[in-house]
């Protein structure tokens, strides 16, 4: 009975290494500072170094220097926080985590980014034991970040900053951008009932304290809005007589003021002249 199985057994083993998942690629972090990380295939995309300079973010001086210094801590192997970069739309959180990342990392071969999706949150603590044993030092990027799908996703980001009985990775950074301080839709906790709803509230707030500094970005007043305006026109050559007026007025049509607005007025202005700026 053995040997007339034994044929049938190894085809069928041979048909289930056929069908097995290919082994993910090996991650290559020599090919470039910024990465994306695909879950799907557990793999490591390259990307392209982020192309504004920490300097050109103007209006959020303090926000800058907070950031940096917990950057450069992390960097130097010095204790540090995981950040939170909340606020209104448009005020350069996203910029920010990038080009900050990027001063950082100027001079250190071993200081790298990688950016996650906010769908893909659950499969962090994966990501964080694959990167725990690194010689490099990783940012984790999450832009955007609420909990769209409730507790799961939260329990699986607290999982992975607590890092389970082996303690959270001391190579890796979690860096987040919202425009909320406290991440849960309100929609989603109206949706789940009262007591589901409590739950997922604790389960959120449990979250947001495992982010040791938060960073706010509050709405930006008209004085600072033109500072920016003026500030950019500067760095790029681009006449500042009678900006303040035309970049009002661009900034009614949008319904309020901002660093994204002031770019955007910016990018007009020169486009209007002929005036090519950075990538």
């Amino acid at each position: 009975m053995t040997d007339d199985l034994s044929p049938l057994l190894a085809r069928i083993a041979e048909a289930l290494e056929r069908m097995a998942p290919p082994a993910p690629p090996a991650a290559d972090f020599t090919a470039a500072r910024m990465f994306r990380h695909d879950a799907s295939r557990q793999a490591f995309v390259a990307a392209a170094d982020y192309p504004l300079p920490l300097e050109a973010l103007l209006g959020v001086d303090r926000q800058k220097a907070t950031l940096s210094a917990n950057l450069a801590r992390f960097a130097a192997g010095l204790p540090f926080n995981h950040v939170l970069l909340w606020g209104v739309r448009g005020a350069g959180k996203s910029s920010m985590a990038k080009a900050a990342f990027m001063a950082a990392a100027r001079d250190r071969d071993d200081l790298k980014l990688v950016e996650v999706d906010r769908e893909e949150l659950t499969s962090l603590p994966r990501l964080f034991d694959l990167l725990r044993n690194r010689p490099e030092r990783f940012v984790v990027l999450c832009d955007d970040l609420s909990f769209e799908d409730g507790a799961d996703a939260a329990k699986a980001l607290k999982s992975a900053l607590e890092g389970g009985v082996s303690g959270p990775p001391s190579n890796v950074l979690f860096l987040a951008t919202s425009n909320r301080r406290h991440l849960m839709p309100r929609a989603h906790l109206e949706d789940r009932g009262r007591i589901a709803a409590a739950e997922d509230a604790e389960e959120e707030v449990s979250v947001s304290d495992r982010f040791g500094l938060w960073i706010g970005f509050p709405p930006m007043d008209q004085p600072t809005y033109l500072a920016a305006v003026r500030g950019y026109a500067r760095l790029y050559g681009l006449p500042v007589r009678g900006i303040d007026r035309r970049a009002l007025q661009w900034a009614q049509a949008r319904g309020g003021r901002s660093g994204r607005v002031a770019w955007q007025f910016i990018l007009d202005l020169a486009g209007s002249r002929g005036v090519v700026l950075p990538a």
